[in-house]
């Protein structure tokens, strides 16, 4: 005999925790389900905990029009919960005159997507800013910054928990069916339970498609095929040299090897881009330094290849390929024609920044469809 349940949230990444978050604080029932034995193990904690102003996405896309009003109550709400941050800010730079001609356009880009805080500054000025750097020009963006990303998960669950919904670990989705009034889950684990939700949302991050192609009645031509890219990072050690977060210019699947630095100061410059990987794989090759000391020194000419140590990897879920730009995909009955059914694909970078807008689309989305 099926449980009955009003809402099923689909793994426990900082999105599925912040979605799950926004439908019980809306009044719902929700139980979420996390196939590891911990929340946020696998792309929400192999990340650079950056938050992300909003420049970079294709204007009218759900990534542009969720991060900037995600950065505004991610700042927000970790002020209120004294969730750990510091809006340290960025400079994006170009190392080159052919490079510093790009930058005008991609100021005029992000003021599209309602970031309005970005300044265009001479070499001369970003290297006042940080006497270690190295560019011919930059764009300065002041409501960039960092977020220790387990504590906000943590903060998130303690919200979904007081609202009355709970978090099931070790709990994978080995099947489902499509009833026509909601979604049939078989769960699996310790102790194996059946579940019959009015709404399924799939927060699945890496593994979205693969739940949904589980799920009988869902369309196959209608789920996005995920395709994991991995990126690496390694420490780099001694002091850091910067107080900014340092960007090189981006390209359409990727920010390029950054500079990057925790809340603890702890510099380390990544990620970069591994298309094809095995799903799970997080080692980092030694070998791989090179290249990041390469691109590295283009901006801080300084650094030294013996202070580059392997340090860990993520992967992100997402659905396309090389050097095309992506987008968050959030399908909901209207598109898979499924009732009782929402699937978010390919949430990369910028979802931890977006996360908690993300939620209260999805939760939107939810009240519209009547699930």
């Amino acid at each position: 005999m099926a449980e009955r349940v009003d809402t099923v949230v689909i793994g426990a990444g900082v999105v599925g925790l912040a979605t799950a978050r926004a439908l019980a604080q809306d009044g719902r029932e929700v139980i979420v389900l996390e196939r590891n034995d911990a929340f946020g193990a696998e792309t929400s904690s192999r990340n650079s905990e950056v938050v992300h102003a909003g420049i970079y996405y294709r204007p009218g896309g759900l990534r542009a029009r969720l991060c900037v009003p995600g950065k505004k109550l991610l700042y927000a709400y970790c002020r209120e919960r004294g969730v750990n941050h510091a809006r340290c800010e960025k400079l994006i730079v170009a190392t080159s005159p052919a490079e510093a001609q790009r930058l005008p356009p991609l100021k005029a880009l992000a003021e599209r997507n309602g970031v309005d805080d970005l300044s265009l500054l001479t070499g001369a000025e970003a290297m006042a800013l940080e006497p270690g750097l190295f560019c011919s020009a930059a764009l300065r963006s002041p409501s960039s910054g960092v977020v220790d990303a387990h504590g906000l998960m943590l903060s998130l669950l303690g919200d979904l928990e007081n609202a009355g919904g709970a978090l099931v670990l070790s709990s994978p989705v080995r099947s489902g069916r499509a009833t026509g009034e909601g979604v049939a889950l078989n769960v699996g684990g310790r102790e194996p339970i059946a579940l019959e939700a009015r709404l399924v949302v799939n927060c699945g991050g890496l593994w979205a498609d693969e739940i949904a192609r589980s799920i009988a009645g869902l369309d196959p031509a209608k789920i996005p095929a995920i395709r994991p890219a991995t990126g690496r990072y390694f420490t780099v050690s001694g002091k850091a040299p910067f107080s900014r977060l340092i960007y090189p210019l981006h390209t359409p699947d990727s920010q390029g090897v950054h500079y990057t630095r925790d809340l603890g100061m702890q510099a380390r410059l990544g990620p970069d881009i591994v298309w094809d990987a095995p799903l799970g794989d997080y080692s980092v090759d030694l070998c791989a330094g090179d290249a990041f000391f390469a691109a590295a020194r283009k901006f801080w000419p300084d650094l030294r290849r013996e202070a580059l140590h392997p340090g860990y990897a993520g992967q992100r879920p997402k659905a396309t390929g090389p050097g095309e730009e992506g987008d968050f995909l959030i399908l909901g009955p209207s598109e898979h024609g499924t009732s009782g059914y929402i699937g978010l694909y390919a949430i990369e970078s910028p979802g931890l920044t977006s996360a908690l807008a993300i939620g209260e689309y999805v939760a939107a989305l939810a009240k519209s469809a009547g699930t």
